[in-house]
Order: structure tokens, then sequence, then C-alpha cells
């Protein structure tokens, strides 16, 4: 179930929005399986703009096809509703979760809302050093990259960190926006390995285009562009043709079911180099005269072959008669 929700104005044009970048990839990944995604959520009456994701859970619980596309952490919590502050570029610090905190509390206040039913995440691109984690008393969990406080105040929230999250398929969608470049390689790896089957054009450049920006924009000259989830799609559309007229004809095709390399050619296109017979011989004879009316079918044949034909046919029935 697709939701959307009119997003503010960007105060600078020079800045990347990354919870919509993030957004969009589960926008394409958990649309499908009935999990609505939304960005800048309102977390309050006339509020501020709020950097934050929401998952809204559309069945009662996780069905068997919703934890196979969440990451670690999030397919183990049972709310339905799941906000997200996502920080790429900035390190988490003391004010990120006092933050995530008042949106988990606004949020719950304003829907009308149980601590059951909501789960508020801080996800991070960058990892912390251990000591600050000390600090704030969070330790990892089984799930490695999840982390989780006994803190009265901050045990409302749970922490993800990209880095550390284990290489599985469910993690990669998440993990392709992990800072340390080996990381988002194994995370593409994984993309291309296990989710072929599921890259609508759509999330396929989407992706494609994550990869060649972490590629070709590195530093400060990432930071500096202002990346949309369009834009994204258009430079990963143009660099998948790009690689695609590279590839000779069988590794184009390599992978595609014949009606998928079939699909917007003519009739008189997908015939090309067959013979009538190799044509026909794939129909049954009640088919191949299909449409014609008797005069038609008589005019295409040879009466020599007509009067051969009706003394068989003679013979044959005098001898079922016969036995």
């Amino acid at each position: 179930m697709k939701k959307t929700i009119d997003h503010p104005k960007d105060s600078t044009t020079a800045k990347t929005r990354w919870h919509r970048l993030l957004g969009s990839v589960f926008e394409q990944v958990l649309t499908p399986v009935g999990i609505a995604v939304y960005t800048d959520v309102p977390v309050m009456s006339d509020p501020p703009e709020a950097d934050i994701l929401l998952l809204r859970r559309t069945t009662r619980t996780w069905t068997k096809a919703q934890p196979a596309r969440l990451p670690d952490g999030i397919r183990h919590t049972h709310a339905s509703h799941i906000l997200i502050e996502f920080k790429y570029s900035e390190s988490i610090n003391e004010d990120a979760f006092l933050q995530i905190l008042c949106y988990d509390t606004f949020y719950k206040r304003a829907k009308h809302l149980d601590a059951a039913t909501v789960q508020s995440f801080l996800v991070s691109s960058q990892t912390p050093q251990a000591d600050t984690l000390t600090e704030w008393g969070y330790v990892e969990t089984e799930q490695k990259g999840v982390y989780h406080t006994q803190d009265k105040v901050f045990g409302r929230i749970i922490l993800l960190l990209l880095n550390p999250l284990a290489d599985e398929p469910h993690n990669a969608f998440l993990k392709c926006f992990a800072s340390r470049p080996a990381e988002k390689r194994k995370a593409f790896t994984t993309l291309v390995g296990s989710w072929v089957g599921i890259l609508t054009d759509k999330l396929g450049d989407l992706i494609a285009g994550l990869q060649k920006c972490w590629h070709s924009l590195i530093g400060e000259e990432l930071m500096k562009q202002a990346l949309t989830p369009e834009k994204v799609m258009e430079i990963g559309a143009k660099w998948l043709k790009a690689q695609l007229a590279q590839l000779p004809a069988e590794e184009r095709l390599k992978g595609l079911k014949p009606a998928e390399r079939l699909k917007g050619l003519k009739p008189a296109e997908r015939l090309k180099g067959l013979t009538p017979e190799e044509v026909f011989s794939q129909y049954a004879p009640r088919e191949r005269l299909k449409g014609l009316n008797p005069q038609e079918i008589l005019d295409q044949l040879d009466p020599a072959q007509i009067e051969e034909y009706l003394r068989q046919s003679k013979r044959q029935k005098a001898r079922t008669k016969n036995t």
C-alpha cells in the first residue's frame, strides 16, 4: 500500500535529504508486501519539519514476506508503527537521542497510540566510539549492529549501526547506506545476488544510482550534492543503459524469460526467420484453419488431392463397417 505525504520545501538546495533517499528505497522494497512508507512525518499539531521515516504495517502481525525485506532490529519488533531517525553525514550524539525521543513521545500522543504500538529507532551510518556507547549504556544484542540500553529514558530507543550490521540479504537495502566503503560494496553485491527477482525498474535505477554516486562522489564532494530520489534514479538509469550497451546481445538477454525477450515486438518481427512449416507445426489442424470459411479452405486444395482424400475416406468407412 503506497502512501505519500507532501514534503515541505528544503531551506537550502545544496543539501541532500538522506532520509528521503532511504525512504525511497524502503518504499520500493516494502510497499509490495503491505508496509506503508512515509517521509517527513508530522509528529504533532502544527509541527516543525522532521527528518523522520515512518514504516506502518497494514497487517495485524508480520507476514512471512515482510521480515524478509526488513533489517535486523526492525524485523524483531512487534510494533506496527516504526519511527526512524536516520543520520548519514552526522555523528550521533545526545541531542540526536533527545530528538528521536521527542518524536516518539509526540507521535504517540498525537495519534493516541500506546508504547507497544510504536517503536522508534536511531539509525546511524557512522559508528560511534565504544566508550561513547558505554556512556549511553547501549550494548549490542544477539543481532550485530543492533543496540539496546536499560536506561530509563533512552530505553525506548533502539540504536542501529549500519557498518557492523550483519551482511545478510534482509539487511542489504539499509546497509548500502553504511559509511565504510567496504561495507557498502558488500551490501551492493548482496543486493544484486539475492534480490534480482524484486528489482523493479524504479528500484533497480535507485540502487544503481546510489552505487554510482558512492563510487563517483566522496567526502566533501558528496556532501555538496543535493541528491534527490528522482536525480539518483536518473543517474542510475543512464548508468545502467551505458553498461548494457557495452554487453554482447547474449549477455543482455541472459536470465530473461522468452516472453520478456519478445515483449514489444510486432508479430512479423517475432516470426522473422521462421518458415511457414515451422510456424504451423506448433498448431493443431483445427487451429490452423480457424477463421477460414469452407470455400477458402477448398480454394487452397488441388482437385486431385480432394478426390484422393474422398476415396481414402470411403475405403476407411468400408473397412470399419466390415469389422
